[in-house]
Protein backbone atom coordinates (compact mmCIF):
# COMPACT_ATOMS: atom_id res chain seq x y z
CA UNK A 1 0.00 0.00 0.00
CA UNK A 2 1.11 3.55 -0.72
CA UNK A 3 2.08 5.47 2.39
CA UNK A 4 -0.11 8.45 3.41
CA UNK A 5 1.64 11.73 2.64
CA UNK A 6 1.58 14.37 5.37
CA UNK A 7 2.86 17.90 4.74
CA UNK A 8 3.77 19.83 7.90
CA UNK A 9 3.76 23.62 7.69
CA UNK A 10 5.03 24.98 10.99
CA UNK A 11 5.53 28.47 12.35
CA UNK A 12 8.27 27.24 14.70
CA UNK A 13 10.56 24.21 14.80
CA UNK A 14 13.13 23.55 17.51
CA UNK A 15 16.17 23.86 17.38
CA UNK A 16 15.89 26.45 14.59
CA UNK A 17 13.73 28.62 16.83
CA UNK A 18 13.74 28.79 20.63
CA UNK A 19 12.19 25.93 22.57
CA UNK A 20 8.45 26.48 23.09
CA UNK A 21 5.51 24.06 23.19
CA UNK A 22 4.82 24.94 19.53
CA UNK A 23 8.41 24.50 18.37
CA UNK A 24 8.72 21.16 20.18
CA UNK A 25 5.62 19.87 18.40
CA UNK A 26 7.08 21.19 15.14
CA UNK A 27 10.22 19.19 15.80
CA UNK A 28 8.94 15.89 17.19
CA UNK A 29 5.47 15.40 15.66
CA UNK A 30 6.72 14.99 12.05
CA UNK A 31 9.35 12.51 13.23
CA UNK A 32 6.75 10.53 15.15
CA UNK A 33 4.29 10.55 12.26
CA UNK A 34 7.04 9.35 9.92
CA UNK A 35 7.84 6.53 12.35
CA UNK A 36 4.15 5.58 12.27
CA UNK A 37 4.60 4.64 8.61
CA UNK A 38 3.73 7.88 6.84
CA UNK A 39 5.71 9.85 4.24
CA UNK A 40 6.35 13.44 5.33
CA UNK A 41 7.64 16.82 4.19
CA UNK A 42 8.20 19.69 6.63
CA UNK A 43 8.33 23.45 5.95
CA UNK A 44 9.00 26.54 8.06
CA UNK A 45 10.08 30.17 7.43
CA UNK A 46 13.80 30.96 7.28
CA UNK A 47 13.71 33.68 9.95
CA UNK A 48 16.72 35.97 10.27
CA UNK A 49 17.36 34.57 13.76
CA UNK A 50 18.37 31.23 12.26
CA UNK A 51 22.13 30.77 12.01
CA UNK A 52 22.55 29.14 8.62
CA UNK A 53 26.14 28.04 9.13
CA UNK A 54 25.56 26.45 12.53
CA UNK A 55 22.40 24.72 11.34
CA UNK A 56 23.93 23.78 7.98
CA UNK A 57 21.26 25.25 5.75
CA UNK A 58 21.95 25.22 2.03
CA UNK A 59 19.99 26.47 -0.96
CA UNK A 60 18.17 24.00 -3.21
CA UNK A 61 18.81 25.57 -6.60
CA UNK A 62 16.35 23.38 -8.51
CA UNK A 63 13.49 24.54 -6.26
CA UNK A 64 14.44 28.22 -6.08
CA UNK A 65 14.00 30.84 -8.78
CA UNK A 66 10.24 31.45 -8.73
CA UNK A 67 9.07 35.04 -8.37
CA UNK A 68 5.93 35.51 -6.27
CA UNK A 69 3.96 38.68 -6.98
CA UNK A 70 2.40 40.30 -3.92
CA UNK A 71 0.60 43.62 -4.27
CA UNK A 72 2.22 44.19 -7.71
CA UNK A 73 5.76 43.61 -6.41
CA UNK A 74 8.03 40.70 -7.36
CA UNK A 75 9.60 38.69 -4.53
CA UNK A 76 12.12 35.95 -5.39
CA UNK A 77 11.45 32.64 -3.67
CA UNK A 78 14.52 30.93 -2.22
CA UNK A 79 14.31 27.39 -0.86
CA UNK A 80 16.84 26.12 1.64
CA UNK A 81 17.07 22.80 3.41
CA UNK A 82 18.64 21.33 6.52
CA UNK A 83 18.66 17.83 7.96
CA UNK A 84 17.98 16.51 11.44
CA UNK A 85 20.10 13.41 11.14
CA UNK A 86 18.86 11.69 14.30
CA UNK A 87 15.29 11.89 12.99
CA UNK A 88 16.12 11.12 9.35
CA UNK A 89 14.13 14.22 8.52
CA UNK A 90 14.68 17.19 6.22
CA UNK A 91 13.35 20.68 6.92
CA UNK A 92 12.56 22.97 3.98
CA UNK A 93 12.89 26.70 4.63
CA UNK A 94 10.98 29.40 2.75
CA UNK A 95 13.34 32.36 2.31
CA UNK A 96 13.47 35.80 0.73
CA UNK A 97 16.17 38.40 1.30
CA UNK A 98 13.68 41.24 1.71
CA UNK A 99 11.27 39.51 4.08
CA UNK A 100 13.48 37.31 6.24
CA UNK A 101 16.72 39.19 6.79
CA UNK A 102 15.58 40.76 10.08
CA UNK A 103 17.17 39.38 13.24
CA UNK A 104 13.81 38.89 14.93
CA UNK A 105 10.80 36.85 13.91
CA UNK A 106 7.77 39.15 14.12
CA UNK A 107 8.78 42.12 16.31
CA UNK A 108 11.62 44.64 16.14
CA UNK A 109 13.98 45.35 19.04
CA UNK A 110 11.51 47.84 20.50
CA UNK A 111 8.67 45.31 20.45
CA UNK A 112 6.88 46.74 17.42
CA UNK A 113 5.06 44.31 15.14
CA UNK A 114 6.77 44.41 11.74
CA UNK A 115 4.51 46.22 9.23
CA UNK A 116 5.29 43.68 6.49
CA UNK A 117 4.25 40.62 8.52
CA UNK A 118 1.10 40.40 6.42
CA UNK A 119 3.05 40.12 3.17
CA UNK A 120 5.45 37.65 4.77
CA UNK A 121 2.42 35.55 5.74
CA UNK A 122 1.20 35.58 2.12
CA UNK A 123 4.67 34.84 0.79
CA UNK A 124 5.14 31.91 3.15
CA UNK A 125 1.81 30.27 2.27
CA UNK A 126 2.27 30.62 -1.46
CA UNK A 127 5.94 29.70 -1.26
CA UNK A 128 5.15 26.40 0.44
CA UNK A 129 2.49 25.43 -2.08
CA UNK A 130 4.55 26.46 -5.11
CA UNK A 131 7.50 24.45 -3.81
CA UNK A 132 5.32 21.39 -3.25
CA UNK A 133 4.16 21.75 -6.86
CA UNK A 134 7.79 21.77 -7.99
CA UNK A 135 8.41 18.66 -5.93
CA UNK A 136 5.40 17.05 -7.67
CA UNK A 137 4.45 15.63 -4.28
CA UNK A 138 0.71 15.37 -3.63
CA UNK A 139 -0.06 15.57 0.11
CA UNK A 140 -3.04 13.71 1.51
CA UNK A 141 -3.03 16.03 4.53
CA UNK A 142 -1.51 19.45 5.11
CA UNK A 143 -1.02 20.04 8.82
CA UNK A 144 -0.67 23.76 9.63
CA UNK A 145 0.63 24.95 12.98
CA UNK A 146 0.64 28.53 14.30
CA UNK A 147 -0.93 31.76 13.05
CA UNK A 148 1.81 32.35 10.47
CA UNK A 149 0.48 29.34 8.53
CA UNK A 150 -3.16 30.44 8.77
CA UNK A 151 -3.51 31.40 5.09
CA UNK A 152 -2.64 27.89 3.88
CA UNK A 153 -6.18 26.49 4.35
CA UNK A 154 -7.69 29.38 2.36
CA UNK A 155 -5.16 29.03 -0.45
CA UNK A 156 -5.54 25.26 -0.70
CA UNK A 157 -9.33 25.48 -0.85
CA UNK A 158 -9.51 28.45 -3.20
CA UNK A 159 -6.42 29.39 -5.22
CA UNK A 160 -4.96 25.89 -5.60
CA UNK A 161 -8.19 23.90 -5.63
CA UNK A 162 -7.89 23.12 -9.36
CA UNK A 163 -4.33 21.85 -9.08
CA UNK A 164 -4.27 18.04 -9.39
CA UNK A 165 -1.74 17.88 -6.54
CA UNK A 166 -4.17 19.43 -4.06
CA UNK A 167 -7.56 18.40 -5.41
CA UNK A 168 -8.00 15.73 -2.72
CA UNK A 169 -5.88 17.31 0.02
CA UNK A 170 -7.38 17.75 3.47
CA UNK A 171 -6.17 20.49 5.81
CA UNK A 172 -5.72 20.09 9.56
CA UNK A 173 -4.82 23.15 11.68
CA UNK A 174 -3.35 23.16 15.16
CA UNK A 175 -4.55 26.34 16.88
CA UNK A 176 -2.75 28.23 19.62
CA UNK A 177 -3.67 31.23 21.75
CA UNK A 178 -0.22 32.74 21.25
CA UNK A 179 -0.58 35.38 18.53
CA UNK A 180 -0.10 39.11 18.13
CA UNK A 181 -1.74 42.36 19.19
CA UNK A 182 -3.40 44.72 16.75
CA UNK A 183 -4.36 44.21 13.13
CA UNK A 184 -2.71 43.57 9.81
CA UNK A 185 -2.50 46.72 7.59
CA UNK A 186 -5.82 47.99 6.26
CA UNK A 187 -4.95 47.03 2.68
CA UNK A 188 -4.37 43.36 3.55
CA UNK A 189 -7.72 42.24 2.02
CA UNK A 190 -6.70 43.91 -1.26
CA UNK A 191 -3.48 41.90 -1.24
CA UNK A 192 -5.48 38.71 -0.82
CA UNK A 193 -7.86 39.81 -3.58
CA UNK A 194 -4.82 40.25 -5.84
CA UNK A 195 -4.38 36.49 -5.47
CA UNK A 196 -7.92 36.04 -6.84
CA UNK A 197 -9.44 35.36 -3.43
CA UNK A 198 -13.05 36.53 -3.63
CA UNK A 199 -14.43 39.30 -1.44
CA UNK A 200 -17.06 36.84 -0.23
CA UNK A 201 -14.29 34.73 1.26
CA UNK A 202 -12.58 37.54 3.17
CA UNK A 203 -15.04 40.36 3.91
CA UNK A 204 -16.40 38.64 7.01
CA UNK A 205 -13.07 38.78 8.85
CA UNK A 206 -13.01 42.48 9.63
CA UNK A 207 -9.58 43.98 10.26
CA UNK A 208 -7.59 40.73 10.26
CA UNK A 209 -6.49 40.62 13.85
CA UNK A 210 -4.98 37.45 15.27
CA UNK A 211 -8.46 36.20 16.11
CA UNK A 212 -9.66 36.98 12.58
CA UNK A 213 -6.80 34.90 11.14
CA UNK A 214 -7.71 32.11 13.55
CA UNK A 215 -11.33 32.22 12.35
CA UNK A 216 -10.09 32.09 8.76
CA UNK A 217 -7.99 29.01 9.48
CA UNK A 218 -10.93 27.34 11.21
CA UNK A 219 -13.34 28.07 8.37
CA UNK A 220 -11.14 26.65 5.62
CA UNK A 221 -9.66 23.69 7.49
CA UNK A 222 -11.15 20.20 7.46
CA UNK A 223 -10.07 19.32 10.99
CA UNK A 224 -8.83 21.20 14.06
CA UNK A 225 -6.43 20.41 16.90
CA UNK A 226 -6.24 22.47 20.10
CA UNK A 227 -2.59 23.24 20.80
CA UNK A 228 -3.03 24.71 24.29
CA UNK A 229 -4.14 22.75 27.37
CA UNK A 230 -6.54 25.50 28.49
CA UNK A 231 -7.94 26.29 25.04
CA UNK A 232 -11.32 24.80 25.89
CA UNK A 233 -12.12 27.49 28.46
CA UNK A 234 -10.90 30.41 26.32
CA UNK A 235 -12.07 32.45 23.32
CA UNK A 236 -10.32 29.85 21.17
CA UNK A 237 -12.44 27.12 22.67
CA UNK A 238 -15.55 29.13 21.87
CA UNK A 239 -14.54 29.46 18.22
CA UNK A 240 -13.68 25.78 17.92
CA UNK A 241 -16.81 24.75 19.78
CA UNK A 242 -18.99 26.65 17.31
CA UNK A 243 -17.84 24.53 14.38
CA UNK A 244 -19.14 21.10 13.43
CA UNK A 245 -15.79 20.02 12.05
CA UNK A 246 -13.79 17.17 13.61
CA UNK A 247 -11.82 18.45 16.60
CA UNK A 248 -9.01 16.85 18.57
CA UNK A 249 -8.87 18.41 22.01
CA UNK A 250 -5.44 19.09 23.46
CA UNK A 251 -3.80 15.64 23.17
CA UNK A 252 -1.44 16.04 26.14
CA UNK A 253 2.06 14.62 26.24
CA UNK A 254 1.26 10.93 26.63
CA UNK A 255 0.48 9.28 23.32
CA UNK A 256 0.52 12.61 21.47
CA UNK A 257 1.77 11.19 18.17
CA UNK A 258 -0.60 8.23 18.25
CA UNK A 259 -3.60 10.48 18.95
CA UNK A 260 -2.74 12.82 16.10
CA UNK A 261 -2.10 9.92 13.72
CA UNK A 262 -5.50 8.45 14.64
CA UNK A 263 -7.05 11.87 13.98
CA UNK A 264 -5.48 11.93 10.49
CA UNK A 265 -7.21 8.63 9.75
CA UNK A 266 -10.56 10.47 9.72
CA UNK A 267 -9.45 12.26 6.54
CA UNK A 268 -7.51 9.55 4.72
CA UNK A 269 -9.10 7.44 2.04
CA UNK A 270 -7.80 3.91 1.73
CA UNK A 271 -4.70 4.06 -0.43
CA UNK A 272 -3.90 1.38 -2.96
Amino acid sequence: MEKPKILFVSQEIFPYTVETPMSKVGRFLPQGIQEQGNEIRTFMPRYGVINERRNQLHEVIRLSGINLIINDADHPLIIKVASIQSARMQIYFIDNEEFFYKKNMFYDAEGNFYPDNDEKCIFFARGVLETVKKLAWAPDIIHCSGWFSSLLPLYVKRIYKDSPLFSHTKVVSTLYQDGFEGDFPADFPKKLAFDNVSNRDINQYGHFSFRDLTRLAIDFSDGLICGDPDAGSSWLGELVGATKKPVLDYPGDDGYVEKVNAFYAKFLKKKK
